[in-house]
């Protein structure tokens, strides 16, 4: 059993989060991709950690993801330590002048190479991992 959840383990590849959006724009034209945008609170959003933890990090998202979408996440951690340079500060505050102007969380947009909205998600979904994977891929599938 312990072999079993190794090798599970070993077969997750990391995820890759583009931190510019504009080179995410770029790759998704090239690749003929789709960008997921999450904007989260890392440190102090309890479904924001729930979405990344239960969904983003999970093994059937992270396949699919590699395979399929450029993922560009826009944190605003509030802990001195874990915020960002002034750099990436400016890109995730630009972002959510376009997209997050309430200032939810977790928001997260599924959009094309432009930058326009395919579809979002308020919150946390209310799926399961498996099944909003499921539907993330459908939509990718159905564009290329």
């Amino acid at each position: 059993m312990k072999l079993i959840a190794l090798l599970l383990l070993l077969s997750v590849q990391p995820i890759n989060w583009e931190p510019d959006f504009n080179n995410a724009k770029k790759i998704a034209k090239e690749k003929n991709e789709l960008i997921l945008l999450n904007f989260s609170g890392s440190d102090w959003c309890g479904p924001c950690i729930v979405l990344r933890r239960d969904y983003l990090e999970s093994p059937v998202f992270t396949d699919m993801a590699n395979a399929n979408l450029v993922l560009v996440n826009a944190d605003f951690p509030r802990k001195k330590k874990n915020i960002g340079s002034p750099e990436q500060i400016k890109r995730n505050e630009d972002l959510a002048e376009i997209y997050n102007k309430e200032g939810s969380f977790p928001l997260t947009f599924l959009l094309d190479a432009d930058g326009k909205v395919i579809k979002s998600w308020h919150g946390k979904p209310e799926t399961s991992p498996e099944q909003w994977t499921a539907e993330i891929k459908a939509i990718c599938e159905s564009r290329k």
